[in-house]
Formats: structure tokens, sequence, C-alpha cells
């Protein structure tokens, strides 16, 4: 499991070998090659958008000219509070557009 330092939760947020293992299955053009990228996105998300699903879903996303000839960096964080605060990595992805979820937070 590794560890990503994300300023605007004030937290750490989890990779679990378990879903790094889903990403690299499903989404094989980010990982392993723009690994550091997600560590990016936690660190300076350009947007944060609620989840379509799940009200404890947040989906950080920063735009990228360099990958593959522009692409937002989506990553998927899910967040419980019992017993104890706790934040993970569901999914992460590359996208051409942002969908779904309504925008929580944009950086100025």
């Amino acid at each position: 499991m590794e560890r990503f330092p994300c300023p605007l939760l004030g937290a750490d947020v989890e990779l679990t070998d378990e879903r790094e293992r889903h990403i690299r299955e499903r989404h094989p053009d980010l990982l392993p090659e723009h690994r550091a990228l997600i560590a990016e996105v936690l660190a300076n998300p350009d947007t944060v958008r609620r989840g379509a699903r799940l009200s404890n879903e947040h989906r950080l996303s920063k735009w990228f000219d360099s990958v593959r000839h522009g692409k937002f960096v989506v990553v998927v964080i899910v967040t419980s509070t019992a017993p104890l605060e706790r934040h993970w990595i569901v999914t992460a992805y590359l996208a051409r557009k942002l969908e779904g979820g309504a925008a929580e937070w944009t950086k100025r």
C-alpha cells in the first residue's frame, strides 16, 4: 500500500495493492507509465466533482497537455468516517472530458 498527501483533504490518501492492480488491468493507458501523475492530481487538483454514485465519493482531476495529446487524469476517492476517517483511491483513469457529478471545487 502507498499513501499520497492530499492538502485539499488535509490527509493522506491510500492506494492499496488491490486497487492498483484494478487500475493497471482496467486502465493500462494510465498505469504504469503515468503513476507519478496520480500523486500530482492529489497534491494539486484543478477540479473536484461529487461522485455520481456515492455521496462519499470525490473525483479529483487535472489536465495534462503531455498525456496522449491532452487528457484529464481523474482520481476517484472514497472517504469513510467510521470507525476512523480514511480516504482511499477506488480507481483512476484518463478522460477527454469530465462527466457526471456536480463540481464541488475548482482551482482559481
